[in-house]
């Protein structure tokens, strides 16, 4: 048995387990969409962070990377004890089709694996549900947990998603926001992979903005840095 996961959000950066294969590519009928709490990870049960999951929305798709673990029954459970742990948010793992941009028709994967949620605030104690950009961009730039702050999430997404060649329109602008509250708030505040003006987008490269490349370790992740949500 072949194990296919995909990761929408710090798993793309940070899939933090052994895996054999990563693929870039999509799934059809979903959004990512801030609407899911965090209180262990990046924010507290206090003050939750806010972190990715997936609404279902027919004709969208949402980009991001599928990991493939092989190599046995006892490699596969490694994986899926340490995502369980780490995805401890999400009440549902949902099978998908994974689609690859040479070909948007035919699935490149079937029986893909994704971690969601039910969108439900009774039934779901982790569901946020949508609330308007300013005061997500404020909960974001104010919440911190073991993991770090809520903020790093955020940008850390963005700049896999420029990455990846698929930037995501929604995490631009929640980004943008955020990076307007850090302002007012006299922090330092990440610079902008996007501005835009005149209805035009503008791309500024990464080596332009003095973004530094992510830094790959030698060994384990610690585990504060591997339990990111998605």
């Amino acid at each position: 048995m072949v194990l296919w996961v995909f990761g929408y959000g710090s798993l793309v950066w940070n899939p933090g387990f052994d895996y054999d294969e990563k693929l870039i590519g999509f799934i059809k009928g979903y959004k990512r969409v801030f609407d899911l709490a965090c209180i262990d990870h990046r924010g507290t049960p206090e003050k939750p962070a806010r972190t990715c999951t997936l609404e279902a929305n027919e004709g969208e798709v949402c980009w991001g990377a599928a990991f493939c673990v092989r190599g046995g029954p006892e490699k596969e459970r490694l994986a899926m004890e340490y995502l369980e742990k780490r995805e401890c948010e999400y009440d549902h793992k949902t099978i998908v089709d994974f689609y690859k941009e040479e070909d948007p028709l035919t699935p490149a994967l079937t029986g893909v694996m994704v971690f969601t949620s039910t969108p439900d605030k009774v039934s779901n104690k982790y569901y946020l549900g949508p609330a308007p950009l300013e005061e997500m961009a404020s909960q974001i730039a104010t919440a911190v947990g073991p993991c770090g702050n809520n903020r790093d999430y955020l940008f850390k997404l963005e700049k896999a998603m420029a990455d990846i060649g698929h930037e995501d329109e929604m995490v631009i602008e929640l980004a943008n926001e955020v990076r307007k509250v850090l302002a007012l708030m006299g922090r330092p505040k990440e610079k902008k992979l996007f501005v835009s003006g005149g209805g035009v987008t503008t791309h500024i490269s990464l080596k332009a903005a003095h973004i530094p490349s992510p830094i790959y370790l030698a060994g384990p992740l610690p585990e504060a840095i591997a339990m990111d949500s998605s």
